[in-house]
């Protein structure tokens, strides 16, 4: 599958060495959530000083930094894309959503350049959180895409012990 990037992009993934910082941004949604978990791979701007806290702010939005390291989801064929999210447990609250939570997340990632926050460089489908494993310092977010080629195609078949009357 092909991308349209910038040649700003290109750039800075063909050279060998750049200044471009790409940053991971992360929305995680659910209907037992207020409001939306933004969460940023980078500490570009101070947000608050009590309590010291970092983030970018992007398209309006702020997304809080988390130390986190990320598996862009893989495009391979006949299989739903499938991505892992490695974030440190720095706030015990996180824990709390994980385990109250009965229905999965839905969490959307991109990828945009330091150089230029409100420019999305590659932006991927919402992704279901499959499961999320924990322990005092890590929290690891398994996602995954609902898959149509799991389904069975046609959904039902017309037999007679399905369908009678049509028998």
């Amino acid at each position: 599958m092909s991308r349209t990037l910038s040649l700003t992009m290109r750039g800075a993934m063909n050279a060998q060495e750049t200044g471009e910082v790409p940053i991971f941004l992360m929305t995680i949604t659910h209907e037992l959530l207020e409001e939306p978990i933004r969460l940023s791979s980078d500490p570009t701007s101070r947000i608050s000083v009590d309590p010291l806290k970092y983030g970018t702010a992007s398209r309006g939005e702020t997304y809080l930094f988390v130390p986190m390291g990320y598996v862009l989801p893989d495009e391979k064929d006949g299989a739903a894309p499938q991505s892992r999210i490695t974030l440190d447990n720095v706030d015990r609250s996180m824990v709390d959503i994980v385990r109250s939570a009965q229905t999965p997340a839905r969490v959307t990632m991109e990828l945009v350049l330091a150089s230029a926050l409100d420019e999305v460089e590659i932006a991927f489908p919402a992704f279901d959180l499959v499961s999320a494993p924990y322990d005092a310092s890590i929290i690891t977010l398994h996602l995954a895409i609902n898959a149509l080629v799991t389904e069975p195609f046609p959904a039902g078949s017309f037999n007679p012990s399905q369908f009678p009357g049509l028998f």
